[in-house]
């Protein structure tokens, strides 16, 4: 069994404290042991990354754009292995994960090519006022354990391309991807720039507080995003967080069921449901209501539920027990409720974490299971009679990371979309990211973007520069 270390200053340390265990949530198995930290290890972790900083905030765009391009070429060389480490601990279909790691080489290709621009803000016969934009120091990068590759590919790859140092700090249930990826990183940068420190004891409290950081970059709950923002005050960190989705989407009267049937089921369903940016409230109007239903439960029972590792498995396990067991609370509240059942509903009686697809129909707007964030492979069903009504409900909770409008008039489902409190709103989609384009949430599901120029540009400060001719 493997023994994943910690990496401080270039080199591959274990950790202090009694190795972890790293679980796959398929078959309950010890997948490995992990290195626990200790905050005195974080602090050796930023010393080097600080020392570090010194010289490699002054490597050339066009050097750190060649670096990431061969990153990007050795994850590629790697990809079976590091799609085999994703399905290990967190538990998605292989393919699934396969497109994680396809999906990490390009957003790395796209992040080094993306250009900084100076901008001029003055230029006259006896004066140049520009602005440059200038790295920020040691940014600390905390993942969550859904997308344990790709998250880290996010907050890591721009961090880099624009002359930071970095300390990854991966969830305890999901290192193994990130370790490598790390490894990856570090085979191509000096010793220093990029750290990683795994363990559960007061990391992520230790990093948020550290004066040496000087951003953080933080994909997760709400309630943890804040404790992070109350933290990095005494410093005045910079702050990217990216925090709980409870998306909602409205299907509007005439809307073809059978052609959008498909494509609102995976967008609930990406990744078991356990994606911020999964469709995850679905309000259909009572002309369509039965029909979607139902079409939604046909798709549902059609999944292959497994061992993502499997032949033919294209549904995996939820990630945790906790997890499981918040899921499995939200349907049965649902049940004493009165809600309708149309598949699915119960654990499976099987060794693993497995939810199949669940489809709840006939359900209240104010049940928990709509409420709340539910994170999990469960679709609850709404209807609505007013379209007024459905975008009062949509906008009627505190988070608004997504939202979509479903329709046959693209103008009207546009014009509605609009209206709808969150920080991307799609029009007949959902869920669909791209490097180039900004990704970010409101309300309380955070702020600051990730992707494109204005993602890139968060990990920077602007220096004026006044020039007199």
């Amino acid at each position: 069994m493997n023994n994943y270390k910690l990496l401080i200053d270039g080199q591959w340390v274990e950790g202090a404290c009694e190795p972890f265990k790293v679980i796959n949530p398929a078959t309950l198995e010890t997948v490995a042991t992990c290195a626990n930290g200790t905050t005195e290890q974080l602090d050796l972790a930023v010393q080097a990354a600080q020392r570090a900083f010194k010289s490699w905030q002054h490597v050339s765009h066009e050097e750190r754009k060649a670096i990431l391009h061969r990153i990007a070429d050795e994850i590629a060389a790697n990809r079976d292995e590091l799609a085999a480490l994703i399905v290990a601990e967190q538990g998605k279909p292989f393919g699934l994960a396969i497109g994680e790691v396809e999906g990490g080489i390009a957003w790395t290709r796209y992040t080094a090519e993306t250009e900084i621009p100076v901008e001029v803000f003055e230029d006259t016969e006896d004066k140049l006022i520009e602005g440059h934009r200038k790295p920020l120091g040691v940014v600390a990068s905390i993942t969550p354990w859904n997308w344990p590759f790709m998250i880290a590919i996010w907050h890591i790859m721009p961090a880099l391309r624009t002359g930071n140092t970095v300390i990854s700090k991966p969830s305890g249930l999901t290192p193994l991807s990130t370790i490598k990826l790390v490894e990856i990183i570090n085979n191509h940068l000096p010793a220093g720039v990029i750290n990683i420190i795994t363990g559960e004891r007061g990391i992520g409290s230790g990093i948020t507080a550290h004066p040496g950081i000087n951003k953080i970059v933080f994909t997760g709950s709400t309630p943890t995003g804040q404790s992070v923002m109350r933290n990095a005050a005494d410093n005045l960190k910079r702050l990217t967080l990216e925090l709980g989705g409870n998306d909602a989407a409205i299907v509007l009267p005439g809307t073809d069921v059978s052609n959008v049937a498909p494509a609102i089921f995976g967008a609930a369903f990406l990744n078991m449901g356990q994606t911020c940016g999964a469709l995850k409230r679905l309000y259909v109007h009572e002309s369509l209501y039965e029909e979607m239903s139902a079409a939604l439960a046909d798709i549902a029972k059609q999944q292959v539920v497994g061992n993502g590792m499997d032949e033919g498995v294209n549904f995996g396990p939820v990630q945790n027990k906790d997890q499981l067991d918040l899921v499995t609370g939200l349907v049965e509240d649902a049940k004493t409720r009165g809600a309708r059942i149309l598949c699915g509903g119960a654990p499976l009686d099987q060794v693993g974490y497995f939810y199949p697809p669940t489809i709840v129909a006939d359900i209240s707007n104010e049940a928990p299971l709509v409420q709340e964030e539910q994170f999990g492979p469960v679709l609850p069903v709404i209807k609505y009679a007013d379209v007024e009504n459905a975008i009062e409900m949509a906008n009627g909770i505190d988070m608004g990371l997504d939202g979509s409008v479903w329709g046959p008039d693209t103008n009207e489902a546009t014009t509605i979309a609009s209206r709808l409190e969150c920080g991307t709103t799609f029009v007949n989609t959902h869920a669909e990211i791209q490097p180039n384009v900004p990704f970010g949430g409101c309300k309380m599901s955070g702020f600051g973007v990730e992707f494109g120029l204005e993602g890139l540009l968060e990990y920077t400060a602007m220096q004026v520069v006044h020039i007199k001719k």
